[in-house]
C-alpha cells in the first residue's frame, strides 16, 4: 500500500509542474503578440528605394578572344599604327619605295625612268610574259574592234541598204570594204590576196593615183590590210615608191607581207613594228601610220635579183624548219633565231623564178624580238644551199605550163600540155593548186579553155574549150570548203561556179556582174570548219572590194565528196 501511494504522489507533482509550464508560454506569447501590435502602428516599409544585387554586362568579341587566348588580367591599351607616332613608339615596319617618273605623250624612245632596285626588276622580269599578254591584248582588240564595228553597223542603215543592192544571185549575203578613203581615191586594184593561216585577213594592192597631187602619197603605191570583219577602214596602210603588181602574207604568221613590183625588187614589211618608226599623216580626224618597207632588194642583192616586173610572189609550203642544216650553218646568230626560216617563191615576166629564205632573229638578251629588221638580225637570201628538192610548178606566159625542181633535177613530165597536138597562140592567165591534198590543178587560158592537170600525167584529165564563149580566163580558184567546186572569172566580169558532182561538162551557175568591171578575185572561207561560210572577194574597176558570200549549196561539203570526186577524174582519165 505504501507502494501505491508513492506512486500517486509522485505522479500528482508531474501533472502540476506541465500546467505551471503551459501557463507561463502562454503568458509570454501574449505578451510578445501585445508588443508587435504595438510596434506595427510605429513602423512603415518604404517601397520607393531598390537595388541591384548583380550586374553581368553582356561580354564583347574583344574581351571574348582575351579570355580565351590571351592572359589573365590584361587588356588591349593601344593600337599600333602611324596615326599615334607622335605620341607613342609603335613597331610597324617602314614601307619600300620606289620613284619612277613618265612623260606622255614622249618627246623620244624614253618616255620613263627612275631609280633602279635590282630585286624589284629582277621579280619584275619572272612575274610577266609580255610575250604572251602581247598576243592576248591583240586578240582581245580584234574581238572588241569587231564588236565595236558591228554595233556601228547596226546603228547605220545606210550601209546595210547599200549592201543589199550590191547582193548576187548566187550569193546569200553580201558587204562592202570601205574603200572610201581620201588616200584611196583614183587608185585601181591590181591584185587581191587572201591569208591562209588567218581566213579574215585580206591584202589589197592599189596603183598609183591617176590624177597628180601633193604630199607624201602623190607617188606612191599601196598596200592595204583588210579585216573583213571589219570593213570600216583598212587595219595598216603600206607604202612603197614602186608600182606593186602581187604581194602575198608569210606562210605561218600574218606579220610579214611581201610584195613584187614593177622595177623588179622584192619589198618586206614587218608588221609588228613600233609604229613612231614610221611617217603619219592626219586626214581628216584620222591619224594614219603610213609603213614603209622594212627590207628590200632593190640594190643589195643585184647579182640574184629580178631585172624585170615581178609577176607573181607565194609562199612555199613545205618549212625549212625540218632540214638539217637548213643553209644557214654558217650564221654566227643561228641560236637566236626568232622563228623558223621559210621560203618566198617569186617570178618575173621573163620566166625566171628565184626561191628566197627568210630568217627572222632576236637578240639573246631579249624576251621580243627586236621591233625593226635590219641587215643584222633580217636575211633574205636566194635559197641554193639544200638538200631537200620540192617540185616546183611555174607558167611560161606565152606557152604552156612547166615543171621543174629547184636544183634542176629531171621529173616528169617536163611539160603539161593540151589534148590538141602542136603550139597554140595562148597565154596561160591564172593557175590553182588542189587544196585538198592531191597533186591536182587548174590551168585558165587566154582563149577561154579551162584545162584540168595532175602532176603525174602530161596531158590534162579534162578540159573545157568552150565554157566562157572564148572569152580570156583572168582568175580561177578551188573552192575552199568543197573539193568538187571550183570559180572562173573571165575578162566580161562573168562568174562561173563549176561542181563536177553535178555536172562535168558546163558550169551549173553563171553570174554576170552588172555597172562596172571587175578586175581580180579571191576566194576566202574557212575549210576547217563546217559552218559552209565561203566568199568571193572581188575588186572592181572603180576600186571598189566586194565580199559576196556563197550560197550553201556551193559552199556546204557533200557526204564522201572527195571519194565521188576521184571516181569522176578516173573514168575520164
Amino acid at each position: 500500500s505504501n507502494t501505491v501511494q508513492c506512486a500517486n504522489l509522485t505522479q500528482n507533482k508531474k501533472y502540476k509542474w506541465k500546467n505551471t509550464y503551459s501557463t507561463s508560454i502562454s503568458s509570454n506569447c501574449f505578451h510578445n503578440i501585445k508588443r508587435s501590435s504595438e510596434l506595427l502602428r510605429l513602423i512603415d516599409l518604404d517601397f520607393s528605394v531598390s537595388f541591384s544585387l548583380l550586374d553581368l554586362p553582356p561580354v564583347n568579341e574583344y574581351d571574348m578572344y582575351i579570355r580565351n587566348f590571351g592572359k589573365m588580367n590584361t587588356k588591349q591599351a593601344y593600337v599600333q599604327c602611324n596615326e599615334d607616332n607622335l605620341e607613342r613608339d609603335v613597331q610597324t615596319e617602314e614601307v619600300e619605295t620606289l620613284e619612277k617618273w613618265t612623260q606622255h605623250p614622249g618627246e623620244s624612245a624614253l618616255v620613263s625612268g627612275g631609280e633602279e632596285h635590282s630585286d624589284l626588276i629582277l621579280i619584275w622580269m619572272y612575274a610577266f610574259d609580255s610575250q604572251r599578254l602581247a598576243n592576248f591584248l591583240r586578240s582581245a582588240c580584234q574581238v572588241i574592234a569587231v564588236l565595236l564595228e558591228e554595233d556601228q553597223v547596226a546603228t547605220q542603215p545606210g550601209w546595210k541598204l547599200r549592201s543589199r543592192q550590191t547582193s548576187l544571185s548566187i550569193s546569200d549575203r553580201c558587204f562592202q570594204l570601205n574603200t572610201n578613203q581620201p588616200f584611196l581615191h583614183d587608185r585601181k586594184i591590181s591584185f587581191l590576196y587572201v591569208s591562209q593561216v588567218q581566213r579574215q585577213i585580206l591584202l589589197s594592192a592599189h596603183g598609183l593615183p591617176e590624177k597628180a597631187g601633193v604630199g607624201l602619197l602623190n607617188r606612191k603605191s599601196l598596200i592595204c590590210v583588210w579585216n573583213i570583219w571589219q570593213p570600216s577602214s583598212p587595219q595598216k596602210v603600206l607604202i612603197c615608191d614602186s608600182e606593186v603588181l602581187c604581194c602575198c602574207f608569210s606562210p605561218n604568221k600574218t606579220t610579214l607581207v611581201f610584195a613584187g613590183t614593177i622595177d623588179g625588187s622584192l619589198l618586206v614589211w614587218d608588221l609588228r613594228e613600233d609604229s613612231r618608226m614610221h611617217p603619219y599623216m592626219r586626214i581628216g580626224e584620222t591619224d594614219w601610220t603610213l609603213r614603209v618597207p622594212t627590207f628590200s632588194t632593190d640594190g643589195i642583192l643585184n647579182s640574184v635579183n629580178h631585172t624585170s616586173p615581178i609577176l607573181a610572189v607565194e609562199p612555199v609550203s613545205t618549212s625549212l624548219y625540218t632540214d638539217q642544216n637548213y643553209g644557214f650553218s654558217s650564221l654566227p646568230y643561228q641560236e637566236e633565231m626568232s622563228s623558223p626560216p621559210f621560203q618566198i617563191a617569186s617570178m618575173d615576166e621573163n620566166g625566171i623564178l628565184n626561191m628566197w629564205v627568210s630568217v627572222t632573229c632576236m637578240k639573246s638578251k631579249s624576251f621580243q624580238p627586236k621591233s625593226r629588221i635590219s641587215d643584222e638580225n633580217f636575211l633574205l637570201e636566194k635559197y641554193s644551199n639544200t638538200s631537200h628538192s620540192v617540185k616546183i610548178l611555174f607558167k611560161i606566159f606565152d606557152l604552156i605550163p612547166s615543171h621543174g625542181t629547184r636544183h634542176d633535177l629531171k621529173v616528169f613530165p617536163k611539160l603539161f600540155r593540151p589534148r590538141e597536138s602542136g603550139l597554140r597562140a595562148i597565154s596561160i592567165n591564172a593557175i590553182d593548186f588542189f587544196p585538198f591534198g592531191k597533186q591536182l590543178f587548174l590551168v585558165g587560158c587566154s582563149d577561154g579553155s579551162i584545162r584540168l592537170h595532175q602532176m603525174t600525167s602530161e596531158y590534162p584529165l579534162m578540159q573545157w574549150n568552150d565554157s566562157t564563149n572564148g572569152r580570156p580566163v583572168i582568175a580561177l580558184q578551188w573552192a575552199l570548203t568543197r573539193p568538187a567546186v571550183f570559180f572562173v572569172l573571165d575578162a566580161s566580169s562573168n562568174i562561173y561556179i563549176w561542181d563536177l558532182l553535178e555536172n562535168d561538162l558546163l558550169p551549173v551557175a553563171k553570174q554576170t556582174i552588172p555597172t562596172e568591171n571587175v578586175v581580180t578575185m579571191a576566194l576566202l572561207g574557212e575549210p576547217e570548219k563546217t559552218n559552209g561560210l565561203l566568199g568571193i572577194a572581188l575588186a572592181k574597176e572603180s576600186g571598189q572590194i566586194d565580199i559576196q558570200f556563197v550560197k550553201k549549196k556551193w559552199a556546204l561539203p557533200q557526204p564522201q565528196e572527195s571519194e565521188k570526186l576521184h571516181l569522176i577524174l578516173s573514168q575520164s582519165f
